[in-house]
């Protein structure tokens, strides 16, 4: 793919996931003052449709990102994130204030992420046990007002130990990225996911949301959670 085209592709993704609103031509030339004029927005547009990266809903005249779109910007144009002070100090706290059974503390910490992610957390330990928190922030999207939506990740919770117990066996402890098709729990959704182990405790903490989620946020609050957890004395 061109640089500009990779470009174009990159600012539609990121307008959509901070908008959830189909991102149009005029928009972006108009929002991002592009050194491009507007007639080669829309046919760049056009080839990115062509190929499968964006779509246009039945209702709007503007894009969104497909499954295929999503890939491609997490594999080729995610920019590391650290997670900002005012979530540091939070987790800090949470862990120094913190007489807690080590199992809770990570609890506390899942219902922390859910807080600054807006997603939904699960947690899995190394017996089987599981947790999970933030079930309304996942009920909060958009992408979620459709009864269909709704019903599929009800059943989903329904086994969601199940889930996890088949697509996170795993010792890689680098922090894995799962969207649309790829992801166990439903292929309209994405997850991050890593392995932690502190010693005593080993087991898996993901984060689930729509595949329109900010994944560079949510990749640094996984990634970081991950070392906070391997270094508990």
């Amino acid at each position: 793919m061109e640089d500009r085209t990779q470009k174009l592709l990159n600012t539609i993704v990121r307008e959509y996931i901070k908008t959830a609103q189909p991102v149009g031509s005029k928009l972006l030339v108009d929002k991002y003052n592009l050194d491009i004029s507007s007639a080669t927005v829309r046919n760049e547009m056009a080839y990115l449709e062509q190929e499968g990266y964006i779509t246009q809903p039945h209702t709007s005249a503007g894009r969104v990102p497909t499954e295929k779109g999503y890939k491609f910007y997490i594999k080729n144009s995610l920019e590391p994130k650290d997670i900002n002070k005012t979530q540091d100090k939070a987790f800090e706290k949470i862990v120094k204030s913190s007489k807690q059974d080590p199992r809770d503390l990570v609890k506390s910490l899942a219902r922390q992420i859910a807080e600054n992610s807006g997603q939904l957390i699960f947690v899995s330990f190394g017996d089987g046990n599981f947790y999970y928190t933030g079930m309304s922030n996942i009920f909060s999207q958009p992408e979620f007002v459709e009864q269909e939506m709704i019903c599929d990740l009800s059943k989903m919770m329904d086994h969601f130990d199940e889930s996890i117990k088949k697509s996170f066996d795993s010792t890689d402890n680098e922090v894995r990225v799962m969207v649309g098709s790829a992801n166990p729990f439903n292929n309209r959704c994405s997850t991050v996911v890593v392995n932690y182990d502190s010693g005593e405790n080993q087991g898996v903490i993901g984060l689930l949301g729509p595949m329109r989620m900010d994944y560079e946020v949510n990749m640094a609050l996984v990634e970081y959670i991950r070392d906070l957890i391997n270094n508990l004395e």
